[in-house]
């Protein structure tokens, strides 16, 4: 081996070595810069290549900075949550409505069919599976389309990936425009690098606008042949697939031509891809497009009121669109769990619908349900007014023109009817009701003046399993059973007996059933009570009679006795209202809503706890977490693996004690014999153990019933939205009772015969029903009449036995009771002849 040698002899060292190639490099590269600056010098067309490309470069990243500084996060699409609809159900588990402005349903990509993902595929996106988000030369072509096409007004060829359409759909939005497409593409290559394939995919099929208010495949597929996407055969799917293009337009009659020949141009392009065969093509070219009618989601209409009030406390708590929380009623798919029970709200419906058209029985014709001017564009006027009707074949018009007693009437469909029957108040642009009556005619018919509320509710839980708010409520939205303010009249009064109950009074305690006036001063002089059609008083009864026959006298003495005070604290706790502690408030002169009074009563039914009356049971979010239950209560240890050898874990009492237990008990035990015996004795064929009491306000304005069982306890008033006599034979127990009643004998398996169980401490004692004396060695019978019956009493507060000296003064009571009647007939007919005479209960906004 020699050493290296260096031209002038010298040993040559590695370090020389190594300085020498460097420096011949650095001469090499200094040589091409040579040449590169002399050809910048010499050749004019590099000086303008090298600054256009500078320019073009500092361009690029100047729009890139400008057109990308502001883009959303792909991130995003991780925790995206699509807006969707809030399902409703039933007490069933059924679905019975949904809160929804589009039909969406939400699948996993499991859930796709291959056939349907390879048509839009090959519709929209052929190289999805191998690009990274964008497709350039698809991209090269939109490019030279949109330049062909630019200035004439016409939209150039997309050409964007399904990853972009995902970016356009979600994150960016649809403007028309170079730079949304710059944005979508850069979006576009983020999403690649956030979500997988089959991610990006479900998002796309899930979330693609399809027409007939559809968003996604599932949407549609239900909106266009009423199937679900693993039913689709492939002609269907290679339809679905051609939608992205033109949603609106593929859906329709007079384009069937057109989106037969693009749905056969995606399937050409499935057999072209390897996704179908050239044979199973050929079949489903040859099937017709099938699509059916654009149609609404059908609901059962009966449950409309009752769907509207959770509609309405989905909103007070949650919000109505996603702007207003994650959790909101148009958005946030909420599963909403309700107590409606089907067949009790159609009983419910048709009960008090009856009630009110034999209310209405021959009286004429009042108004139209709305009115038009524009008769030009009536039908459009007729949809705008959105007023429709279910009862029977009845159907909602405008009057066009009329002609004496007949005319002709347009539906919304835009179909025209002659038109008889035509009342003498109605006009041309009247919306009215009318059924037909041959081929070509229809009759108006008479929607009832008159209104009023019902609901159903179960005592032991506080679940509302019924209401209804009026006649229908396509016509009339207002919900009068939660939302009217009425007065409750003697409804109100087993609330008055209550408090008297638990300030030492017995249901065998004698009242006198007499005059009672108020004095007001000098000036005013006395203001006088009356009992039901302004009858004077009838001697002394037990309370018990009292409030069987509803006596107004009687009430109003218990309650002065009582201290107003002491009862209006009473009406409060049980939720009827807060009023001023006004006598005339004992008799139902306050307003309150069915609602709340049915609630009152379900807590005498319930041994005086009551439920906060709801028509929710429990709320899930989209995931299935429950957010919301009506029965809140929580048991921390209920759940633990093994016993820790502490006492058993015990959950919390629901409800909240308003009533003492005997003195609701007893309330009750008395309004058995309303029932039995008294105001509302029309409800005794029914033959089980029920309780209520009838109501009827001062005018007669508003008639009432509320009462039950203790499977159910139910309230329904019927009265003039803008209050007015409903005439002097109206009383609860002739109008409201009945429909009550209806609504028993069209449930009647759902009603058992258990009867009120009395609680501890609770004696039952044999009493004289009239004098209210205990009664030894009589057994009481089933007649109604009977002289001798059961009646509870607390510990140490039964009546002495009856003896000769208490039927002495039972006959001078009634003698005396005679001699007063005649002095109050006197002195109020002196007292009408001089007009000085005023009542009372009038004056007070008193009821009867």
């Amino acid at each position: 081996m020699t050493d290296d040698i260096s031209e002038n002899g010298a040993e040559q060292t590695p370090e020389d070595a190594h300085f020498r190639l460097r420096r011949g490099a650095r001469a090499a590269i200094s040589g091409r810069f040579a040449g590169l600056r002399k050809a910048w010098r010499e050749r004019k067309w590099l000086r303008r290549f090298g600054y256009l490309a500078g320019a073009g470069c500092i361009a690029f990243g100047g729009l890139y900075v400008v057109v990308a500084h502001d883009l959303p996060d792909a991130n995003k699409l991780l925790e995206y949550q699509p807006p969707l609809p809030t399902m409703v159900r039933g007490g069933d588990g059924a679905i019975v409505y949904s809160y929804a402005r589009e039909r969406r349903v939400q699948l996993r990509f499991v859930d796709f069919p291959p056939k349907l993902i390879d048509a839009f595929l090959s519709a929209e996106d052929k190289t999805f599976w191998t690009h990274g988000g964008v497709d350039f030369g698809g991209l090269a072509g939109a490019v030279v389309d949109y330049a062909a096409k630019f200035g004439t007004g016409s939209r150039a060829r997309g050409g964007s990936t399904i990853t972009q359409q995902v970016a356009k759909n979600i994150l960016i939005g649809d403007e028309y425009s170079v730079t949304r497409k710059l944005k979508e593409m850069i979006v576009a290559r983020r999403i690649e690098g956030v979500l997988n394939k089959q991610q990006i995919l479900e998002l796309y099929l899930n979330e693609i606008p399809l027409g007939r208010q559809s968003f996604g495949v599932q949407a549609a597929a239900r909106a266009y042949f009423g199937k679900d996407v693993d039913q689709l055969d492939l002609h269907d799917a290679a339809f679905l697939a051609i939608l992205p293009k033109a949603p609106e337009r593929y859906g329709r009659k007079q384009y069937e031509e057109m989106a037969i020949t693009r749905r056969n141009w995606v399937l050409d392009q499935m057999v072209s891809n390897g996704w179908a065969t050239r044979p199973e093509a050929e079949a489903a070219k040859a099937k017709p497009l099938g699509l059916i009618p654009r149609r609404v989601e059908t609901y059962d209409t009966s449950n409309a009121y009752f769907i509207e009030e959770v509609r309405r406390r989905l909103i007070d708590q949650y919000g109505e669109k996603a702007e207003d929380g994650p959790n909101s009623v148009y958005a946030g798919g909420l599963w909403v769990r309700t107590s409606l029970d089907t067949e009790m709200q159609k009983a419910v419906r048709d009960a008090l619908r009856a009630g009110l058209l034999n209310y209405q029985g021959g009286r004429a014709w009042a108004h139209p349900i709305a009115h038009i001017n524009d008769l030009e564009n009536w039908q459009t006027e007729l949809i705008v007014a959105n007023k429709t009707i279910d009862y029977k074949d009845w159907r909602v018009g405008v009057i066009l023109d009329r002609s004496g007693s007949t005319g002709r009437i347009g539906f919304a469909d835009g179909n025209v009817s002659a038109l008889t029957n035509v009342p003498e108040a109605a006009k041309a642009g009247d919306l009215i009701a009318a059924a037909p009556v041959s081929a070509g005619t229809y009759a108006v018919r008479t929607i009832p003046d008159v209104s009023g509320g019902m609901m159903m509710e179960q005592p032991g839980s506080g679940r509302i399993v019924a209401m209804q708010g009026g006649f229908d409520a396509g016509i009339d939205s207002f919900n009068r059973a939660v939302q009217a303010e009425r007065q409750p009249g003697s409804t109100i009064k087993p609330f008055v007996y209550a408090t008297a109950l638990q300030y030492g009074m017995t249901p065998a305690t004698q009242v006198l059933d007499g005059t009672f006036c108020v004095y007001q001063g000098a000036a005013l002089g006395d203001k006088c009570f009356r009992n039901f059609g302004g009858e004077g008083g009838a001697g002394s009864h037990t309370m018990r009679w009292g409030l069987e026959q509803s006596r107004n006298l009687m009430t109003v003495r218990i309650a002065n006795d009582t201290g107003m005070p002491r009862v209006i604290k009473t009406f409060h706790n049980v939720g009827i209202g807060d009023y001023k502690a006004y006598l005339s408030f004992a008799l139902g002169a306050g307003e309150t809503t069915v609602a709340r009074m049915v609630n009152a009563y379900s807590a005498l039914a319930n041994n005086g706890v009551q439920f906060q009356s709801s028509p929710i049971d429990y709320i899930q979010d989209r995931n299935g977490k429950v957010i919301w239950k009506s029965d809140n209560r929580r048991c921390d240890s209920c759940n633990m693996a093994e016993w820790d050898g502490k006492p058993m874990p015990r959950v919390d009492r629901r409800g909240k004690q308003v009533l003492d237990a005997p003195t609701a008990y007893q309330v009750v035990h008395m309004l058995e014999g309303v029932v039995t015996r008294g105001t509302a004795v029309r409800l005794r064929e029914l033959n089980m153990p029920m309780f209520g009491k009838t109501g009827t306000t001062n005018g007669p304005t508003d008639v009432w019933f509320v009462g039950g069982t203790q499977d159910y306890v139910g309230g329904v008033y019927i009265g003039y939205d803008s209050p007015r006599s409903l005439g002097g034979y109206a009383q609860g127990g002739r109008i409201a009772a009945p429909i009550f009643k209806q609504v028993v004998e069209s449930t009647r398996p759902r009603w058992s015969m258990q009867p009120f169980i009395a609680p501890a401490g609770i004696r039952m004692v044999r009493i004289d029903r009239v004098t209210g004396k205990q009664v030894m060695g009589v057994e009481p019978s089933d007649d109604p009449k009977a002289a001798v019956i059961w009646e509870a009493f607390k510990p140490d507060t039964e009546p002495r036995q009856y003896t000769a000296e208490d039927e002495f003064t039972r006959r001078r009571d009634a003698l005396v009771s005679e001699i007063r009647r005649a002095r109050e007939a006197r002195s109020a007919a002196a007292a009408q002849d001089s007009g000085d005479m005023t009542n009372f209960v009038e004056e007070q906004g008193g009821v009867y």
